[in-house]
C-alpha cells in the first residue's frame, strides 16, 4: 500500500515519542539500581554483627534448647515485581518456584509473595499465594518490607507451636559474570553446618563475649535479626536484577525503535526523491509540450 509523506511523518513522530518513553525507563532503571547495590551492600555489615553475636553465644553456651526442632512445614519467600517492562522475569521464577515446591509434597508449603506481576504468575501455575505484598518504591522502603515479612513470619510459627518453620528464599540476584543467576536460599532452620563451625570456631578476642539475656531469649533474638538482614539483602538484590532486566529490555526495545526510524526515514526520502522525480519530469513534458505548439504556430 503506497503511503504518503504526510502518513510517514506521523508515524516518524509516533516512534519518536515512543523512543522518547523508552529512553526515559531506560534512565530510571539505571538510576534505581545504584541505591538498591548500596543497600544490599550495606546490609551486609549488620548481617556480620548478626552472626558475630551468635558466634559468641554459641561459643560460650553450647548447644541451644530448640535450635534443631524439627519443622511440620515450610514457608517459601517469593520476591517478584510489581511493574512490568521486565520481559519474563516473573515468569521464570514462577516456574522455578513452582518446581521446588513440588519436589517435595510432603510438606505444606505456604507461600508469601512480593509484587502483584509475581502474584499473577503464580496462580498462573496453580499457587496459592497466602499473602502478597507491595514492593518497596525506594531504598526506604526495604526495611519495611523486611519488618512486615518477619513480624509474618513470627506470626506463621507461633501459629505452628511447637513446631518450627522451615524458611526459603526465591528470588533473582546478580551472578559473578553480571547476569541474573536464581537464588532459592534455605533460611530456617539454621545450617547445621554454619552452627557447628559457629560452636567450633575460636572466639580470638582478649576477653570473652559476656550476655546477660537467658541464652534462649538471646539466639531468638538473633535469629530475628539473621532473619532481618537475609529478607533485606534478598528484597535489595531482587530490585537491582528487576532493574537490570528492564534495562536490558528497554535496550533492546530503544535499538528495535532507532531501526525502524531509520527504515521510516529511509521510506521518507525515497517518496521525496520519487516525488520531486514525478514534478521534474510533469514540467518537462510540459515545456516540450508548449515547445511543439510553439513550433506548429
Amino acid at each position: 500500500m503506497a503511503q504518503s509523506l504526510e502518513s510517514l511523518s506521523r508515524r516518524i513522530t509516533s516512534m519518536q515519542g515512543i523512543r522518547g518513553v523508552v529512553h526515559t525507563m531506560k534512565s530510571l532503571s539505571v538510576i534505581n539500581s545504584a541505591p538498591y547495590e548500596q543497600a544490599a551492600r550495606a546490609i551486609e555489615a549488620y548481617h556480620e554483627t548478626v552472626l558475630t553475636g551468635l558466634h559468641a553465644l554459641l561459643s560460650q553456651s553450647g548447644p541451644i534448647k530448640g535450635a534443631g526442632v524439627g519443622a511440620a512445614a515450610r514457608v517459601i519467600v517469593v520476591f517478584g515485581s510489581d511493574h512490568g517492562l521486565c520481559g519474563n522475569y516473573n515468569e521464570a521464577l514462577a516456574e522455578h518456584v513452582g518446581t521446588h515446591i513440588k519436589s517435595d509434597t510432603d510438606a505444606e508449603t505456604t507461600v508469601l509473595c512480593i509484587g502483584a506481576q509475581m502474584e499473577g504468575a503464580l496462580c498462573d501455575l496453580d499457587l496459592a499465594v497466602e499473602e502478597t505484598f507491595f514492593p518497596p518504591a525506594s531504598v526506604d522502603g526495604i526495611g519495611r518490607l523486611a519488618n512486615l515479612l518477619t513480624q509474618k513470619l513470627d506470626d506463621i510459627r507461633r501459629a505452628r507451636r511447637p513446631h518450627d518453620i522451615s524458611v526459603t528464599l526465591a528470588y533473582f540476584a546478580r551472578s559473578e559474570q553480571g547476569m541474573q543467576a536464581l537464588r532459592i536460599d534455605a533460611l530456617l532452620p539454621l545450617d547445621p553446618d554454619l552452627v557447628r563451625d559457629l560452636q567450633s570456631k575460636r572466639w580470638v578476642s582478649r576477653s570473652l563475649p559476656h550476655f546477660s539475656m537467658p541464652p534462649e531469649d538471646l539466639f531468638i533474638s538473633l535469629i530475628r535479626g539473621h532473619l532481618f538482614a537475609s529478607l533485606f539483602r534478598a528484597a535489595a538484590e531482587a530490585l537491582v536484577t528487576e532493574n537490570a532486566a528492564r534495562l536490558a529490555l528497554m535496550q533492546q526495545a530503544e535499538q528495535s525503535v532507532d531501526d525502524r526510524l531509520d527504515a521510516l526515514k529511509s521510506d521518507t526520502r525515497a517518496l521525496r526523491q520519487s516525488e520531486i522525480t514525478t514534478e521534474l519530469l510533469d514540467v518537462i513534458i510540459g515545456f516540450e509540450a508548449l515547445k511543439k505548439e510553439t513550433r506548429s504556430e
